[in-house]
């Protein structure tokens, strides 16, 4: 399993579950699998969105970081789910950019820490019902 561990739902604004990845960089793979999107749409993607730009290394290869993945499941959110046009999308997200999100970041960092506690919570549960028996 990929060191960023979501889950199907990720895209689910009201049922969303992430941990905390446990590396800095991701390849293009490794995103691709985790928000359910082709390379080939990523790299389309990083020409409609500016605001997605990959660090590129050697031979070109793709670097993600974290935040180009929450971005990533962003713009799959507004084309996908709500059915906005890339121009569309490409306006949304450069407003939400220009808008103080200072809330809407703590929010979404809250609801990740929360998560990331039930999960935990859950898992020692399982634990000690294996110990149990």
């Amino acid at each position: 399993m990929s060191d960023l561990m979501m889950s199907p739902q990720i895209l689910d604004q009201n049922s969303i579950h992430e941990t905390t990845p446990s590396k800095r960089y991701f390849t293009i793979g490794e995103v691709s699998e985790a928000c359910a999107v082709k390379p080939h749409v990523l790299r389309y993607w990083e020409q409609e969105f500016p605001q997605l730009k990959p660090s590129k290394r050697r031979g070109n290869r793709r670097y993600y970081k974290y935040k180009d993945i929450l971005l990533i499941k962003r713009i799959y959110e507004l084309l996908y789910e709500k059915g906005y046009t890339i121009s569309g999308a490409r306006q949304w997200i450069a407003q939400s950019n220009n808008k103080d999100h200072t809330d809407t970041h703590t929010n979404f960092s809250t609801k990740i820490a929360s998560n990331v506690v039930q999960d935990t919570i859950y898992e020692l549960e399982g634990i000690l019902k294996i110990l149990d028996n």
